[in-house]
């Protein structure tokens, strides 16, 4: 099996927050109107990882979400040129790693979050993933 990427998927938490995602246990990531975050969820593979970020209300890394299929259209934009893929929870962060965190700490200087802020769907490394999931006190669960 290929090695997973790695991704930082934002939203807010009065739209979708990852308690939701947990109670639900999937759903379609859509409403996405960035080409370039529009091209990275095409980029996307079912079993690539991604840290869930609560934007504008909390400010934090919350959790950890799995891609769950291949990238197809957004349902929520029909005849249009965007795209979605299904992702499921995977674990909520022991401690959620703030934004000023992030910002504090020199291994994540290059983090998408401060290099490309704006963006809602943007590629992570494995080290920024690791790390965050460090500071967080979080493991990943086996797989099974």
């Amino acid at each position: 099996m290929a090695k997973p990427q790695y991704w930082l998927i934002k939203s807010e938490p009065s739209v979708y927050a990852y308690a939701q995602l947990e109670k639900d246990g999937r759903t379609e990531w859509t409403g996405v109107r960035s080409f370039e975050a529009r091209n990275n969820i095409r980029a996307m593979k079912p079993g690539d990882l991604c840290l869930y970020y609560h934007s504008n209300e909390g400010k934090a890394v919350v959790g950890v979400a799995r891609v769950l299929t291949d990238p197809g259209p957004d349902p929520t934009a029909p005849g249009e040129d965007w795209a979605s893929v299904e992702v499921g929870p995977v674990v909520a962060l022991e401690e959620p790693v703030t934004l000023a965190t992030i910002k504090a700490t020199r291994e994540l200087k290059d983090f998408p979050l401060i290099t490309r802020s704006r963006l809602s769907v943007a590629p992570a490394t494995a080290e920024h993933f690791k790390h965050i999931l460090a500071m967080s006190g979080t493991k990943l669960p086996r797989a099974k």
